[in-house]
């Protein structure tokens, strides 16, 4: 049987706005009750406003009190990702936290999203990239911390930079790796902006390690009619043990986000054996993420394709230098 014991501590979040993307199932769905559980004053934006709406009962059920606030938002359509932007903006209130957790996965066939964009570059990457930027004014007034969910998927592959959209030879994993790569990077290079900028916000980066959710299963809106075979595969494994579930996959980015012992620019993820699973821990940035230059490369390729440019403050030093500061992995808290 799986453990249930692995767990760490959540500070008090009362009178903290947290917005957490993809909050209303799975992973992102025990983010969200953990969130509130803390006494943030959470907005979950959602796609599908059904689900949403099962996902604030839920929450609501367990923990009586919860400050949850639901909005619309399809980050595969640039201007729905505006009009949320627009309406946080008018409430001008502060964000402490912002929680870069939704996403798509292997549609078998190649889909693009309203803007053109290949669909899990546009709704991974291109996004959250163009939330970040809208809410940059209420991030900066909260010293936000954005912390960006990415996967163990961006360890293997890379960026496509020939052919980005994958026009020519569309391959399910590798552009789910490619939209998770990007994702990394732009976090990394958040933190480092944001420093050289006096913006005020600290931006880290988790994965989750492997554990069942619905990323593999039947998805009929992205062409997929039945659950892949690798989910059944992970359910067994989770079941012995091995792989997570979505309670302790939650844990990396819940430490990252909330954590006082989590900084800017690092990586966090689960520990056990090859970081499948266990408890969260600081760890090594994969290779693909490290590099300064592919950083500034996706950053400046984002606020083209996304039109939705950032403060022209950059960081300074030599172009050569680390993506990333040097990271050893560390114990969980207890």
């Amino acid at each position: 049987m799986a453990s249930t014991t692995i767990d760490i501590p959540v500070p008090d979040l009362s009178g903290k706005r947290a917005v957490l993307t993809g909050g209303s199932d799975g992973i992102g769905l025990v983010l969200a009750r953990r969130l509130a559980a803390a006494g943030a004053d959470l907005v979950l934006p959602v796609r599908n406003h059904g689900k949403g709406e099962a996902a604030l009962a839920e929450i609501r059920s367990r923990v009586p009190g919860a400050r949850l606030t639901l909005h619309p938002l399809d980050l595969s359509s640039l201007e729905s990702v505006a009009r949320l932007s627009d309406v946080l903006l008018g409430e001008g209130r502060p964000i402490d936290v912002l929680v870069n957790n939704a996403g798509v996965m292997t549609p078998p066939q190649r889909r693009t999203t309203v803007d053109g964009h290949e669909l899990q570059f546009g709704t991974n990457h291109l996004g959250h990239v163009a939330l970040v930027a809208g809410l940059l004014p209420l991030l900066r007034a909260g010293r936000a911390r954005v912390t960006s969910q990415v996967s163990i998927a961006a360890n293997r592959n890379a960026i496509n930079w020939d052919d980005l959209q994958w026009q020519r030879s569309y391959d399910p994993f590798r552009a789910y790796s490619q939209s998770k790569i990007a994702l990394g990077l732009f976090g990394l290079e958040l933190d480092r902006r944001s420093t050289a900028g006096g913006w005020g916000i600290t931006s880290n980066i988790s994965h989750p390690g492997v554990a069942p959710t619905n990323l593999l299963a039947a998805r009929p809106e992205i062409g997929r009619a039945e659950e892949t075979r690798n989910i059944r595969v992970i359910r067994r494994l989770s079941a012995l043990g091995i792989a997570g579930t979505p309670e302790t996959a939650a844990l990396p980015a819940l430490l990252a986000a909330t954590s006082p012992d989590a900084s800017g620019g690092r990586f966090y993820g689960p520990r056990r054996w090859g970081h499948i699973s266990g408890p969260p821990a600081e760890q090594t940035a994969y290779r693909r993420l490290r590099s300064f230059e592919d950083a500034r490369r996706v950053w400046e390729l984002s606020e083209e394709l996304t039109g939705v440019p950032f403060p022209t403050d950059r960081p300074e030093g030599d172009a050569q230098a680390p993506a990333v500061r040097p990271a050893v992995e560390r114990p969980a808290p207890a």
